[in-house]
């Protein structure tokens, strides 16, 4: 629970309301996840605003909106969603409001540190059904693969051919912020060697990385 955030976060909650968020499941979660706890001590006062803030290592927090827009995007594909493989852990907040609404989740990180602060996370707020992997994201996780639903948390300049390959041959959704400059939203549904890609309109993320690691 939010304990002394919980009228901070029940008011996040309708501001996500108003912003068109619809999932009810999502929602609730977007409540309930302990935004205070993915950030520096000294940024907790600003936990249940509807803003980017800084982690360390030159990383985000994404906006609440995004966290819940990308969540509901991923939840609209005509499958259950049992195995979702997720790119950029980063604070793990993602992560936690992912967690309780599909099976599995199978996050990478390239940055060891802020992996670890995550895995810390995860055990404290008794999430379970979560697999982290230090690695390069632009890769994916091919011996986890096919998932359900990949959700990415930084921009790549084009969608990564690895994550294509990985999603589940009949419906898989990949959900994906693309571009350098211009950022765009990018929902890509598998269906066999054929790949239906949307947009959900322009955002801003920290870019994917590709190769090195952390």
């Amino acid at each position: 629970m939010v304990n002394q955030f919980q009228g901070q976060a029940r008011k996040l909650k309708q501001l996500l309301v108003n912003a068109g968020i619809q999932h009810e499941a999502v929602l609730d979660m977007m409540e309930t996840t302990p935004r205070h706890l993915f950030m520096p001590e000294s940024l907790a006062h600003k936990a249940y605003e509807n803003t980017a803030l800084p982690i360390g290592d030159g990383q985000t927090i994404s906006q609440p909106y995004i966290v819940a827009k990308m969540t509901e995007l991923l939840l609209a594909a005509n499958r259950p969603m049992q195995r979702v493989l997720e790119i950029g852990t980063g604070s793990g907040y993602q992560t936690a409001v992912l967690a309780p609404l599909v099976e599995q989740v199978f996050s990478v990180e390239r940055i060891s540190t802020l992996q670890y602060q995550a895995k810390r996370r995860m055990k404290l707020l008794d999430l379970h059904n979560i697999q982290m992997k230090y690695g390069d994201g632009w890769e994916g996780w091919h011996s986890k693969a096919p998932f359900d639903g990949i959700l990415v948390t930084a921009a790549a300049s084009r969608v990564p051919e690895a994550l294509l390959a990985q999603l589940e041959p009949e419906g898989g959704r990949l959900i994906i912020p693309v571009g350098e400059e211009q950022q765009e939203l990018k929902i890509i549904e598998r269906h066999g060697d054929t790949y239906q890609q949307t947009s959900s309109g322009g955002v801003r993320f920290v870019p994917l990385v590709q190769g090195v690691l952390a």
